[in-house]
Order: structure tokens, then C-alpha cells, then sequence
């Protein structure tokens, strides 16, 4: 019966061992416990850190913002100025290519015993420099010629008059319409054939 025996002492030994060895587990598990609030506080200055970094990131997205919005005002701004000086100069141009026109009317005004042909030479040179003025500042007329297609976008229909051209065509100009750079001034007065 020795055998049990050293079965029990076996078995106590090995009991003593688990014995000691869960006592010496018994500490750290101890441990956990013990750094279970430092753990806690490592996330939450994690967050707050985070917090932080997204708070500066907040002001520097709120100061691009404010600049961006300082940038739109002053382009604004200089864009609006640019279109002010440029109908102001635009308009001084035009004025400016429109005086010598002046002055010749007011030379052929000036002579007192001129002849009519002399007068209509006058005026014929005037128109040339009214017309030359118009062109440099891109005016430009618009003269259909009979039997042009009828251009709602460029004629003004006064009436439908009978006619042996094709309908829809201009039969006579009453007056002249004018563009300025490509863009409609005043459309052209005309007549035009009625279908048959």
C-alpha cells in the first residue's frame, strides 16, 4: 500500500505546486485591477488631446474661411471698379473719336456765305467722320438689301406689302439699324413681301 501513498504525496505535491503557483498569480492579478484607473486615464487624455488637436483645426479652418471670404470681397470689389473705369474710358473713347465730327459742324456753321454745294460737301465730309467715328468703336449698320431673307433678329417688320420677289424678303429699308460689337443697337425698319 506503499503505492497509494505516493500517490497522495503526488497529489499533495502537485497541490502544493498549483498551490504556490496560483499564489503567485494571485498578485497579478492584483495588477489589472491597480491599472485599470491609469488605463482609463490614458484614453481620456487620448480624447482630450484629440480634442484639442480638433479645436485648432476648427480655428484654422475658421480663419481660412474669414480670409476666403476677405478674398471674394476684394475681388468683388475690383471687379466692380474695373467695370466702372471701363464704361467710363469705353465712353470717353467713343467722345473722344466723336469731336472732330463737332468741330466740323460747327466750322460749316461758321461760314456764313457758303453755297449749297459747298454746304452739302460739307456735310458729306461730317457724315464720312460720323460714320469712320462709328466703325473705330465698332457701330456698325445694318442695311439689308432687297431681297435679303427677312432677320427677325436683326429686322423690325413694319408691314407685309405685295410684291413679285419671295415672301418673307425685305422689299425696302425705312430705316437702318445698327450693331454694337456684334449685339443689336437698334434693329432695321423694313417692309416685307407678303406670301402671294
Amino acid at each position: 500500500m506503499s503505492e497509494p501513498t505516493e500517490n497522495k504525496d503526488s497529489t499533495a505535491s502537485a497541490a502544493d505546486h498549483l498551490a504556490s503557483h496560483m499564489a503567485g498569480m494571485a498578485p497579478a492579478a492584483e495588477t489589472p485591477a491597480t491599472t485599470e484607473p491609469a488605463a482609463a486615464l490614458d484614453p481620456l487624455a487620448a480624447a482630450q488631446a484629440e480634442v484639442a488637436t480638433l479645436q485648432a483645426k476648427v480655428a484654422e479652418l475658421q480663419d481660412q474661411y474669414v480670409r476666403g471670404q476677405a478674398e471674394v470681397q476684394n475681388a468683388r470689389r475690383r471687379a466692380d471698379d474695373e467695370v466702372s473705369k471701363a464704361r467710363k474710358f469705353a465712353l470717353e473713347s467713343f467722345a473722344d473719336s466723336l469731336l472732330p465730327v463737332l468741330d466740323s459742324l460747327e466750322a460749316g456753321l461758321a461760314v456764313q456765305t457758303a453755297t449749297p454745294e459747298q454746304i452739302r460737301e460739307g456735310a458729306e465730309a461730317t457724315l464720312r467722320q460720323l460714320k469712320s467715328a462709328m466703325e473705330r468703336n465698332k457701330i456698325v449698320a445694318i442695311d439689308p438689301a432687297v431681297g435679303t431673307k427677312f432677320d427677325p433678329a436683326q429686322h423690325q417688320a413694319i408691314s407685309m406689302v405685295p410684291a413679285e420677289q419671295e415672301a418673307n424678303t425685305v422689299v425696302s429699308v425705312l430705316q437702318k439699324g445698327y450693331l454694337i460689337a456684334e449685339r443689336v443697337l437698334r434693329p432695321a425698319l423694313v417692309t416685307v413681301a407678303a406670301p402671294k
